[in-house]
């Protein structure tokens, strides 16, 4: 039996050691590697010729889930990627699915789905179970997929909160009402999956939007 040879991708040490302990349970699952960042998996894959999968966080420090699925694009490499992700907001999974993955797990998910999944994939096929493929149809029905998780406009606000003006005087700089800077805000906060500014500052520096 030719085993499944997979590479884990998490920043989170404890998740991708608790992840290869799960997996390494399994007879027909090989995990050749597990590394904490974007840059690590493509300099290893690099000198592995032999990979059939990647199980794929979507935030990472040095390049990020979406870096590394244009690099495997750009590599010509018939590694077939899993994003396990603590993101649920459709376009997230819109913009993976576009990328080139073959499936999209939440980091809740039970061992048995994740089993499924990979010995799916492993056979070429594509697999988004029924609650994603709702999200993303849902968001995909609504709104263009985007390259960017938020608009430029809320790019925009954003920058502003980082230098650390109120909400009145980022009205007042945009020429707009503090109850659109406000919804701005709250919609920024829901797609990074953020309860507060400190939280959204922290994980906008990580994912390189400001």
């Amino acid at each position: 039996m030719r085993k499944i040879k997979i590479i884990i991708a998490d920043d989170h040490e404890l998740f991708r050691n608790g992840l290869k302990e799960l997996l390494i349970k399994h007879d027909d699952i090989d995990v050749i590697a597990a590394v904490g960042d974007g840059k690590q998996f493509i300099e290893c894959i690099e000198t592995l010729d032999d990979i059939d999968m990647v199980l794929l966080d979507l935030s990472m420090p040095n390049m990020d889930g979406f870096e590394v699925l244009k690099g495997i694009k750009n590599l010509n490499r018939d590694i077939k990627p899993i994003i396990i992700s603590m993101h649920n907001d459709g376009n997230y999974i819109a913009k993976s699915a576009k990328a080139g993955a073959y499936g999209y797990l939440l980091k809740n998910t039970d061992e048995d789905e994740l089993i499924k999944v990979i010995r799916i994939v492993a056979q070429g096929k594509k697999y988004f179970s029924p609650a994603i493929s709702e999200k993303m149809i849902n968001f995909m029905s609504e709104n263009k997929v985007s390259e960017n998780i938020i608009s430029n406009k809320e790019k925009e606000v954003l920058g502003l909160i980082s230098e650390g003006l109120t909400t009145k005087a980022i009205a007042a700089k945009l020429f707009v009402s503090t109850r659109t800077i406000e919804t701005h805000r709250a919609n920024i906060l829901k797609k990074l999956d953020v309860k507060n500014t400190a939280e959204l500052i922290k994980k906008a520096t990580k994912i390189k939007l400001i």
